[in-house]
């Protein structure tokens, strides 16, 4: 058993949840496939958002998953980090903007 609740090794495994629910999970990875094709944005470009999204998420798998789509594709450590800091800010700037909820609630309620 492993120590850990994450386990790398499930990341193969992905493939079977067709077995739970077939018309699902094959529509999924349809889409999944068609949505990584070369299109207005090239598939390398698409590895280094999905990359960003994966941190911003917080899914392992997904990092493990496009971290090494990302060097078969050639993207660099400092693309990659990049893509990583652009996701973070995105994600600190949409939890500071709630902020101004905040703000405009305690106005409301402290005056």
């Amino acid at each position: 058993m492993s120590d850990a609740y994450y386990d790398p090794k499930d990341l193969k495994n992905f493939k079977k949840i067709t077995d739970w629910s077939e018309p699902l999970g094959t529509r999924f990875f349809e889409y999944y496939s068609k949505v990584f094709e070369e299109g207005a944005l090239s598939a390398r470009e698409k590895s280094l958002i999905a990359l960003a999204v994966s941190h911003v998420v917080k899914c392992p798998y997904c990092i493990d998953a496009y971290t090494k789509d990302g060097l078969q594709r050639g993207i660099t450590e400092e693309e990659m980090m990049e893509a990583v800091h652009a996701g973070a800010a995105i994600e600190s700037g949409a939890t500071l903007v709630h902020a101004v909820q905040m703000m405009n609630k305690h106005k409301k309620l402290s005056h």
